[in-house]
């Protein structure tokens, strides 16, 4: 049995949270445009945009090296703003046993808050964990707030 981890961050954002829900929901095919650095594509795989079932693919650069993920919306809850995205095909599974990312967002304080949960399973230890992949995620997430905010 593989060793199971979880990765949390918590990025406060500028643009009105709405617009990340509605990003990652009905308007994925626009993040390589937000976030040109970090994601270089989208294809809908299979289903439609924004229903759970329906596959996807992501092309998209980590350490300076070109990946994929093919990915299934497990969950959308709209009126909570959650998403779960399980990969089912592409780099991160061919060295982890499972990959699931659960964006949440929601209001603390009076603070709009971008939640990424990346919970997975590394074969053994030798495997590391995601940091790279959760900096990359924060990086995304900054620059589609940049771009929402200029």
């Amino acid at each position: 049995m593989g060793l199971k981890s979880v990765l949390c961050a918590k990025i406060e954002v500028k643009a009105n949270k709405d617009v990340f829900h509605d990003v990652f929901t009905n308007k994925p095919h626009h993040v390589s445009t937000m976030s040109p650095l970090h994601v270089q594509g989208f294809d809908l795989l299979e289903g439609d945009i924004g229903t759970v079932g329906s596959k996807i693919c992501w092309t998209y650069t980590l350490d300076g090296e070109q990946k994929i993920s093919k990915q299934i919306l497990e969950v959308v809850d709209h009126e909570n703003k959650v998403l779960v995205l399980k990969e089912f095909e592409g780099d991160v599974t061919n060295k982890y046993d499972s990959f699931k990312a659960t964006l949440h967002i929601e209001t603390k304080d009076e603070i709009d808050l971008i939640s990424w949960t990346l919970e997975y399973e590394r074969p053994n230890e030798n495997v590391p964990e995601l940091i790279s992949l959760l900096d990359f995620i924060v990086g995304m997430t900054k620059a589609i707030d940049d771009h929402h905010v200029n």
